[in-house]
């Protein structure tokens, strides 16, 4: 298998001031990924524009339309085509064909919908296609929607195990200050013994596109964890990923763990749990011990709370409400309130089955 990288362009990166989609940049862009391929790497785009796209494509029509979710929907779904229409000429005069995958937060939630996602998405890349991943806008609303298109691409990192996530911004890094300040750096390695988000955000470091500097950050560190090196940079930097692989730009997050398949489904489905169960303090501890592989017993759960059945996803909360985690659950609701607190039974979560966060 040849090497994954997952470039994540951003509405800022790709559209001009007015909002249409910036076809210099566009085919700058396509052209930088179209050499990755060349030199072996298999590519995943997650692109931004549908609704800036279409915002002009749907002319005066939209002005009809008083519900403002069904406009944004219009939107979307009439630039959706320009979007594709455009990146389908630039990538074929790289040699490359694309496909077009849509999806919704829902797609995540079940073991069955992200087998599936992930078996198309592996075939495409396998065989040198390029996916193309976008939000469903059309459908996605509400509770459905994701964050932003950074926290679609983390997700997809994990799913495919990718080397690397660049998350292309309008801003070449991210800043350890205000960057009005002529003592503030754009940090080049992301430590977490050094560097702390809120602090990041508390002195004023300028915001990453439309999910946030905090959203961004989150995402960033999770999906290293996880054990894909991450990079956040500036998209609009004509030579942005020669230079990120010469390790020459940007913010970069080096891969820290090396998770398992399930666990990387695990991260993807960790806000989508049906239930939930509170520890003890002993088997917090035993859980979080970086030396030691432990599954969660029922002697060591003291709450059940919500309704979940065997194969659901569920959270895991210390006594004083933080999130330790989530797994897959063994049995159901009613067989973990039986069994709570007892010595000697099966685990609610085997560890082959949990991940878990900070």
């Amino acid at each position: 298998m040849g090497k994954r990288i997952i470039v994540k362009i951003g509405s800022q990166v790709l559209c001009d001031p007015s909002g249409a989609l910036n076809q210099a940049v566009l085919s700058g862009l396509v052209s930088q990924l179209g050499a990755l391929s060349t030199d072996g790497w298999q590519v995943l785009l997650v692109t931004s524009g549908a609704v800036a796209a279409g915002t002009s494509l749907a002319g005066e029509r939209i002005q009809g339309i008083s519900d403002p979710v069904a406009r944004k929907q219009v939107m979307a779904a009439t630039g959706q085509v320009q979007l594709m229409e455009t990146y389908r000429e630039l990538f074929q005069q790289q040699g490359l064909p694309v496909a077009q995958v849509l999806t919704s937060k829902s797609d995540f939630q079940t073991r069955r919908h992200y087998l599936n996602m992930r078996g198309c998405i592996e075939a495409l890349l396998t065989v040198g296609i390029v996916p193309i991943v976008n939000e469903n806008d059309v459908v996605a609303v509400t509770e459905l929607m994701f964050t932003d298109n950074d926290e679609l691409a983390g997700l997809l990192a994990g799913m495919v195990n990718a080397d690397l996530l660049c998350l292309l911004s309008t801003v070449p890094g991210v800043y350890d200050g205000d960057q009005d300040d002529p003592a503030t750096q754009c940090i080049e390695s992301w430590d977490d013994q050094r560097h702390q988000i809120e602090d990041i955000v508390s002195r004023g470091a300028s915001s990453l596109g439309r999910g946030g500097m905090h959203s961004k950050l989150a995402i960033a560190r999770k999906v290293a964890k996880l054990g894909t090196e991450v990079v956040i940079a500036d998209g609009a930097d004509p030579d942005i990923m020669s230079k990120i692989l010469g390790k020459d730009a940007g913010t970069r997050f080096p891969a820290l763990g090396d998770a398992s398949p399930t666990q990387r489904w695990l991260a993807s489905a960790d806000g989508h749990a049906t239930g939930s169960v509170t520890v003890t303090a002993g088997a917090e501890s035993a859980l979080t011990d970086g030396n030691r592989l432990a599954s969660l017993l029922p002697v060591g759960i003291e709450a059940v709370d919500g309704r979940f059945d065997s194969g659901d996803v569920i959270q895991i909360f210390n006594s004083s409400g933080r999130v330790l985690g989530c797994g897959k659950a063994r049995y159901d609701h009613r067989e973990a309130e039986r069994l709570m607190g007892q010595r000697g039974q099966k685990p609610l979560i085997h560890y082959d089955y949990l991940y878990l966060v900070d």
